[in-house]
């Protein structure tokens, strides 16, 4: 009877998610990474952990009402350690729609590219080095309007933490960026050639193959 239980528990979990995860990306790309704000936003006291309650109004401001019962199988399925709190970056993570591992990789690959200085944060330092070019040919900056930092400034902001953005993009920002424009892409060879397209990599290399003996 347990086994079962907890079966059905975490079943009901999974739909829950599923739930909470297709109401975010219909707001858009970043519909992920704003939820980040919802909940960093209630977290006072810099914990980075949400209590029941804190779970119940982040999800209600994306209109996911949850009744007493779902309430506690969403919370249950991450406080395993049952001290009545659930880590909001875990919870995240596993937000984020499914991507296969070369999606992933190709992610990682553009973020380490821009990261120059090797810190784990893009910030207006990195950008210098590989998007100066890029933003001189922005319309705002040719017609005097921006700066070449308020360009670079503008291109970190619509990766960092929507309302809160910091002028740091770190690794999860970056993902859950483009794990919400990767929901909206079926095909993983033109997701894979967008990134390398947008991001200046170099082509995905093909293996050799072996000639017959």
């Amino acid at each position: 009877m347990y086994c079962t239980w907890k079966k059905e528990m975490a079943d009901r979990a999974s739909e829950l998610f599923d739930i909470l995860r297709s109401k975010c990306l219909s707001r858009g790309c970043g519909g992920i990474k704003d939820l980040a704000v919802v909940f960093r936003k209630m977290d006072i006291d810099f914990s980075k952990r949400l209590t029941k309650e804190e779970l119940r109004n982040g999800t209600s401001v994306y209109g996911l009402q949850l009744n007493d019962s779902d309430l506690n199988v969403l919370f249950l399925s991450f406080d395993m350690d049952e001290n009545k709190t659930i880590d909001f970056s875990e919870f995240l993570s596993r937000l984020r729609p499914k991507m296969s591992q070369n999606r992933k990789n190709v992610i990682m690959e553009a973020f380490d590219k821009w990261d120059v200085n090797g810190d784990g944060h893009l910030n207006l330092e990195d950008l210098k080095v590989v998007y100066a070019t890029n933003a001189r040919s922005h319309p705002k900056y040719q017609s005097g309007e921006w700066t070449e930092d308020e360009v670079l400034r503008s291109f970190l902001d619509s990766i960092d933490t929507p309302g809160n953005p910091d002028g740091k993009v770190t690794r999860d920002e970056f993902m859950n960026y483009y794990a919400g424009v990767s929901a909206t892409i079926d095909d993983d060879c033109y997701f894979d050639l967008m990134m390398r397209s947008c991001y200046g990599l170099p082509p995905k290399s093909s293996q050799s193959k072996k000639r017959p003996q």
